[in-house]
């Protein structure tokens, strides 16, 4: 998000909107703004930024009535995408200013992971480990997101992570025991990520109308990775027929219990660090969106 993407959005807003511009500075920061603009009434807080950001403010709105809107500032914009905004900001602003126009506002529901909020998942394990090393570089990764995101993923698949000894076990809410897993991803929404301009869905289970869903890899070897992403870069449909993966939809909580010291997190694709034991649960009607006026 360069200052003259910033004063272009600004310009375009503030022809027919009182607009309040705030920038962030830290992490957290997003958060504390978007609690305070609900606190005094704003209607709206838009985002120009990544999905790390948009979801601290998601954190800051649950609960209120102030709504949350996505403009894509960041490398890949899941988020934004996946609600129907166009990944480039002039069309992405002149949409949200016909939705401003229109009310073009819904309730949805969101999860929950201990005490943060995610909008579209949350993965434990393996993706996890992955953002974490890119995290490490990140004025590369605002470069060269896409490229680094492979080049660190297939490291860490072959040198950095356990593929075969099960690091946590799942459980439902009244302790009915789901399974074993090495890496797991519980989404809000689909698709799971986008790399490029493909989407990449491992379940279509999963949406606003609908709580939360599982998607957990009892083991990680090479034959089921491959198959997995060649399926996500599809429909994710190959995903629902494969044993050594548990799919499971509609749920409204489970725990990550682990089996041998703590395993990493993120929500939102921000790694929140590592932990033995992670409460997630689903929290209906608690945020108001504004969605694209052709969505409804």
């Amino acid at each position: 998000m360069t200052p003259k993407r910033r004063v272009h959005i600004q310009k375009m807003l503030g022809e027919q909107h009182r607009l309040e511009v705030a920038e962030t500075y830290r992490r957290g920061h997003a958060t504390r703004l978007a609690r305070i603009a609900a606190a005094e009434g704003v209607d709206v807080v838009i985002v120009a930024a990544g999905d790390g950001t948009l979801n601290e403010a998601a954190n800051g709105l649950v609960g209120s009535s102030t709504a949350l809107a996505p403009l894509p500032g960041g490398s890949t914009n899941v988020f934004a995408r996946t609600i129907g905004v166009p990944n480039s900001v002039t069309p992405a602003t002149e949409l949200l200013i016909k939705s401003l126009n229109a009310k073009s506002i819904r309730r949805v529901g969101v999860g929950l992971a201990n005490e943060r909020y995610f909008l579209f998942h949350l993965g434990v394990g393996f993706d996890a480990k992955v953002i974490a090393q890119v995290e490490r570089h990140h004025w590369i990764k605002r470069r060269f997101a896409h490229t680094v995101f492979a080049a660190t993923t297939a490291n860490t698949y072959f040198r950095n992570y356990d593929r075969k000894k099960p690091a946590f076990r799942v459980e439902k809410l009244d302790k009915t025991l789901i399974g074993e897993g090495v890496f797991s991803i519980v989404s809000n929404t689909h698709p799971y990520a986008f790399f490029g301009i493909r989407s990449l869905t491992v379940t279509k289970d999963a949406g606003f109308d609908r709580s939360l869903a599982l998607t957990m890899f009892k083991n990680f070897d090479y034959l089921s990775t491959l198959t997995a992403m060649a399926s996500a870069i599809g429909k994710g449909k190959h995903l629902q027929k494969k044993k050594s993966i548990i799919q499971i939809a509609d749920l409204d909580g489970l725990r990550f219990i682990s089996h041998h010291g703590p395993f990493p997190y993120q929500v939102d694709g921000d790694f929140l660090g590592e932990i033995e034991r992670l409460e997630v649960s689903y929290v209906p009607d608690s945020l108001s969106l504004v969605v694209p006026s052709t969505a409804q």
